[in-house]
């Protein structure tokens, strides 16, 4: 009796693996439909892993390992992973935090007396969460930023009161950690987070043309060149990533706390999580987007799924998010559409070549291929177009774009975003008077938008 007992549990249980298997089978192919549609219509060419309780649902490398088109993506290439790297570096300023070693109110003149008066402003939470009143830095070097911090008279706003992304805030966190840790920033990361995590397949500040690393192209298939940068940056299989965001989410890393601390945002700005969400004391969404000539990668913990959907892409085409929503909408067994391609990357190339053909491409795919080209947030893609081009101080051409953007029908908030960064293009440009004159059509559309009230109270001194 107790054989045919113990053999009816082992049938049942053999019965049910079986039937996990078997759907676990059939997302990994809807997945892989999705991912392949994506590939030949030309929005995604990477890594993509998706794992839920635990268990891993789909895995694939997907597209070439760079423009030739002659080698195959593997899953074990590495990739850049851009602005998420400014989590390692706000961790790590946490840890020394959680060890007494630095406090978050200290100012920046404590650890460099040598820059300006304006460093006895600027404390440590102005650079995690980047309200510093740190201007965009141009500097492709470590050097080239000191110098440039060095050079700064005034800051472009009261710190804690604006958000705005420099990477001289990233810049700073390293060199603090530098200066409290005693050791250099590439060894206290690697010491402290990358061997807790087991990434054993990551390497800081490899060169991108190593051959281990999946080479990025632009949609041309042009390989990227290699070029100077700033230091710290972590080249990292999916693998690895998916150990780091398991790990930090799962605060073994750093305390609950000190994540909590670094999820803080202000307005519309990103966290040094980029996109963390707590309820009831409890993290139950963490979600952070980077792009870097043409890398580009999305990590996404739902933790209240329990489900992690990681995408790393070497041909940059700014459609990872739909896509990791398509994933979860196969994955909750709900319809979804492959994205089309993207207009903003397309005219951001167009415009930087020659601005009026950029025009004229845009008014042709509006007019003849919106069944090719994603329109779902045009504005969007003129306003982040325009800011590319401020980037490249080139502040007129951007004016005319976010004016084009005003003519469409507009929401409140996306009329008075636009009329934002007018602002701020006139005052690149130091036209005052016009830049008051936006960023009052700005506020009377959206009273909220605190960048821009932060904006007048500064102008109208």
């Amino acid at each position: 009796m107790k054989k045919i007992f113990l053999s009816a549990i082992l049938a049942l249980y053999l019965f049910t693996s079986g039937k996990l298997y078997a759907q676990r089978d059939v997302l990994a192919g809807r997945l892989d439909s999705l991912m392949r549609a994506a590939q030949r219509t030309g929005v995604f060419n990477g890594n993509v892993l998706v794992v839920k309780k635990g268990q891993l649902i789909y895995k694939a490398a997907i597209g070439y390992a760079d423009g030739s088109k002659n080698y195959p993506l593997t899953p074990d290439k590495r990739f850049d992973i851009g602005s998420i790297a400014k989590e390692f570096n706000g961790i790590a300023i946490m840890l020394l935090a959680q060890q007494g070693k630095l406090s978050l109110t200290d100012r920046l003149q404590k650890y460099f007396p040598e820059l300006p008066a304006w460093a006895d402003s600027v404390e440590i939470s102005h650079l995690l969460n980047y309200t510093s009143g740190l201007p965009v830095s141009s500097g492709n070097s470590d050097e080239g930023i000191k110098k440039e911090l060095m050079a700064l008279k005034h800051l472009t706003n009261v710190p804690g009161r604006s958000y705005v992304y420099s990477y001289s805030n990233v810049y700073l966190q390293q060199r603090i950690i530098e200066k409290v840790s005693g050791m250099q920033y590439n060894s206290f990361i690697e010491k402290h987070i990358l061997k807790p995590c087991g990434m054993t397949h990551t390497l800081m500040d490899l060169p991108i043309s190593d051959t281990t690393m999946a080479i990025a192209f632009n949609n041309k298939f042009v390989n990227e060149k290699p070029r100077q940068t700033p230091t710290g940056w972590p080249r990292l299989t999916i693998d690895d990533l998916y150990r780091f965001l398991s790990a930090a989410d799962s605060y073994k890393l750093i305390s609950k706390s000190s994540m909590q601390q670094l999820a803080q945002s202000f307005g519309e700005g990103e966290s040094s999580l980029g996109n963390a969400k707590f309820e009831n004391g409890e993290l139950t969404w963490h979600q952070h987007h980077g792009s870097n000539y043409n890398y580009e990668a999305l990590m996404t913990h739902d933790l209240k799924q329990d489900l992690y959907v990681i995408l790393m892409t070497n041909n940059q085409n700014f459609k990872v998010r739909p896509l990791t929503e398509a994933i979860i909408a196969v994955l909750n067994q709900k319809p979804y559409t492959v994205p089309k391609r993207s207009l903003y990357l397309e005219l951001r190339e167009e415009v930087l070549a020659d601005f009026n053909n950029g025009i004229a491409f845009y008014r042709l795919v509006r007019e003849q291929k919106k069944d090719q080209y994603d329109f779902s947030f045009e504005i969007g893609d003129l306003v982040n177009t325009g800011k590319f081009l401020m980037r490249r101080n080139r502040p007129d051409d951007a004016v005319k774009l976010f004016q084009l953007g005003l003519l469409l029908d507009l929401q409140d908030k996306d009329y008075a975003i636009a009329c934002q960064f007018i602002a701020e293009a006139y005052s690149q440009q130091g036209n005052r008077d016009l830049a008051i004159l936006y960023a009052q059509k700005a506020a009377r559309k959206d009273p909220d938008n605190k960048i821009v009230q932060s904006f007048l109270k500064q102008a109208l001194k």
